[in-house]
């Protein structure tokens, strides 16, 4: 197994310019393999997240199922993140993908069987969205953090925002895909077809060239490690602020497959069409969102706290919308302040990270946002029922902005453009032995 060093950063004054280009990570071979992949994977995983919410909300027209099904879909990465990601800092990372996204193409067969053959109870659709969480739990570490390994240092901000666009443009198709299969053919056929899109990704990591990746050394298995990953966290407030940030936004705020079909389908007077064509707008706005920060050569913490305060006001905006002809220009709004939250938080976190903690790190911020699933949303399913589905949305709007307001504080950042200085933004920091200027 080769190990692949990046070449030396320029010296100051031989620098050439800083590629912005939006898609400029794509001439890595090995990421344009992953990207490709994921794209049509992520696309079936939508098909299934939408037509198992929808299905819940068909046999039981209740909120607080709805928040149950996303704690059986995330409550295991709640549970298993941390050591999860100490799995991911030890494993092959592609062969540990690989192992996984086979298991969750079986997964997604089992959904579609239980349907087609109407076996379709809401005890069986809990237990097997369980299943899904387990995978999730260890896909989400090795996964962001495997992105680190495919692309060069000074490609790694434009990589993690074009792996958030393949999120989220797959949620612009996979929404609206899973209402017409659901209106045409039924809640079946959707898993069925999820299950095929699995031979994308399996076929991207197969055809990599293992040579050509920019592996670090696989950490030796030892007690305490996630004690260990903990404590590294707590100690570097730059690591330690956008994961508190990102457990409140991820508790109250990120329960769109809760509050947006309920929304939707009660003071809006709109239905499941309306609710995936809702769906894929927010989504619409979340990939051009992405698409934007692609093209950003830093990151700063001063954009981590305003993204978090505009993806507030923006909920609030949703759930004041009398109707559905403003909801939509709402969700657009929405959809990109949320993911230029998810954006700069999630690479703040990857590029703080030292190699040796990344898989941790990671796990760890998917078990504050994943995690926080399970609580958040039967908590926001209950609030929608006893307050209605617009209260529900405004409590996260109002989340992200005492997010935003912890941030501020916390990271002693002023309150207008040019009265201080961001610790992010001068601040020069190591990854992979390359000098990464985090200047705004």
């Amino acid at each position: 197994m080769t190990t692949t060093t990046p070449p030396s950063p320029p010296v100051d004054g031989d620098a050439a310019p800083a590629d912005t280009s939006t898609f400029r990570s794509l001439h890595v071979r090995n990421f344009r393999l992953f990207f490709i992949g994921q794209l049509i994977s992520q696309t079936g995983t939508w098909l299934t997240m939408v037509t198992q919410t929808l299905l819940v909300l068909h046999l039981t027209k209740s909120g607080i199922a709805l928040g149950l099904l996303t704690a059986f879909q995330f409550g295991p990465v709640l549970l298993l993140g941390a050591w999860a990601g100490a799995v991911a800092d030890r494993a092959d990372k592609r062969t540990l993908l690989m192992t996984v996204q086979a298991l969750a193409m079986v997964q997604s067969v089992a959904l579609g069987i239980v349907v087609l053959a109407g076996w379709a109870t809401v005890p069986a659709i809990f237990a097997l969205a369980a299943v899904q969480g387990v995978l999730t739990a260890f896909d989400n570490p090795a996964r962001r953090s495997f992105v680190v390994e495919m692309v060069p240092p000074e490609d790694l901000s434009n990589a993690v925002s074009l792996n958030s666009a393949v999120m989220t443009g797959s949620r612009v198709v996979g929404p609206a895909a899973a209402g017409a299969l659901v209106l045409g053919f039924g809640y079946g056929w959707p898993f069925v077809i999820d299950a095929v899109t699995y031979l994308a990704v399996l076929a991207g990591l197969f055809m990599m060239r293992p040579d050509e990746l920019f592996r670090t050394a696989p950490m030796a298995k030892a007690k305490g490690q996630v004690r260990e990953g903990l404590r590294y966290i707590r100690s570097n407030a730059q690591l330690y602020v956008p994961l508190v940030m990102m457990a409140i936004i991820g508790t109250l705020a990120f329960n769109f497959s809760v509050t947006i079909p309920l929304l939707v389908n009660g003071p809006l007077h709109g239905d499941n069409t309306t609710f995936t064509l809702l769906f894929s707008v927010l989504s619409l706005g979340s990939l051009v969102g992405a698409l934007i920060t692609a093209r950003r050569t830093v990151v700063t913490s001063r954009q981590l706290v305003i993204s978090a305060a505009a993806f507030g006001i923006t909920m609030l905006g949703l759930a004041a919308a009398p109707h559905l002809a403003l909801a939509f220009p709402a969700a657009i709004l929405m959809g990109l302040a949320s993911i230029a939250f998810m954006t700069s938080s999630t690479a703040i976190v990857q590029l703080l990270a030292g190699p040796e903690y990344r898989g941790r790190v990671l796990a760890i911020q998917g078990m504050v946002f994943l995690g926080s699933t399970p609580i958040g949303g039967p908590l926001v399913g209950w609030i929608a029922d006893v307050a209605g589905p617009r209260t529900g949305i405004a409590v996260g709007g109002v989340a992200c902005l005492v997010a935003a307001v912890y941030g501020a504080k916390a990271l002693h950042l002023p309150l207008h453009a040019d009265g201080g200085i961001d610790p992010l933004a001068t601040e020069e920091l190591v990854l992979d032995d390359e000098s990464v200027a985090l200047a705004d």
